[in-house]
């Protein structure tokens, strides 16, 4: 794509995302601001489903809605709050050591830069990037496996990882996009451009997309 094609096809998902269900990271964004909680969140969804992310951190941030309060929980209380989300038990064990780092480390402030937020275990460059972003609104590029295979197929980059797609729209992407290429693409690719027969036919960038690697459409 072109820089005019590029501009053309956030305006277009602009106008298309509306229409479909809101992931659940992006309804934390959308409720508050705060990093925690957006950190917590990121960490409760990996191999999640968006529901019951979402039902689990209401459930959580009820009982611990800082640092200080989810680090005095026990593993198990955390457990039973954040249950049936994917690895409960190790994501419990997680959310208490971060918390305790962010204290001890932070005064439990939540820091501002990828590289601070990359020292915690269980933080990889999509969390951080989406806390330095939706929590702070500072420059960076959050790239999920739905930005890495949609701006793949579109052919506007050619990577093999999520970390090389990032690195990859640092380089191409207009720094106004950087924001909200995720909320985005993450929405589109799970209702219109599936990793395995995706909608093609209704979608509306069908004539900036080269299909790299599509080979079953609707």
């Amino acid at each position: 794509m072109k820089k005019d094609e590029i501009d053309e096809a956030i305006k277009i998902l602009r106008q298309e995302v509306p229409k479909y269900v809101t992931p659940a990271v992006t309804l934390v964004t959308e409720n508050t601001k705060d990093p925690f909680r957006i950190l917590v969140s990121c960490i409760l969804s990996l191999r999640t489903q968006d529901k019951t992310t979402h039902e689990a951190g209401e459930r959580l941030f009820a009982v611990a809605p800082d640092p200080e309060r989810l680090a005095a929980l026990d593993a198990e209380k955390i457990e039973k709050l954040i249950y049936p989300v994917g690895f409960y038990r190790n994501k419990a064990v997680t959310l208490k050591t971060l918390s305790r780092e962010l204290l001890d480390r932070y005064d439990g402030r939540v820091p501002d830069t990828i590289e601070g937020l990359l020292e915690f275990k269980g933080v990889g460059r999509k969390t951080a990037n989406l806390v330095v972003t939706m929590g702070y609104k500072l420059p960076g590029i959050c790239v999920d496996i739905h930005v890495h295979r949609i701006t793949n197929r579109w052919g506007y980059v050619k990577t093999k990882t999520p970390d090389q797609t990032e690195a990859a729209l640092r380089k191409k992407l207009p720094p106004e996009y950087w924001l909200e290429i995720n909320d985005l693409l993450v929405t589109y690719g799970q209702n219109l451009c599936k990793p395995v027969s995706s909608y093609c036919s209704k979608c509306r960038l069908s004539k900036y997309c080269k299909r790299i690697g599509v080979d079953k459409s609707r």
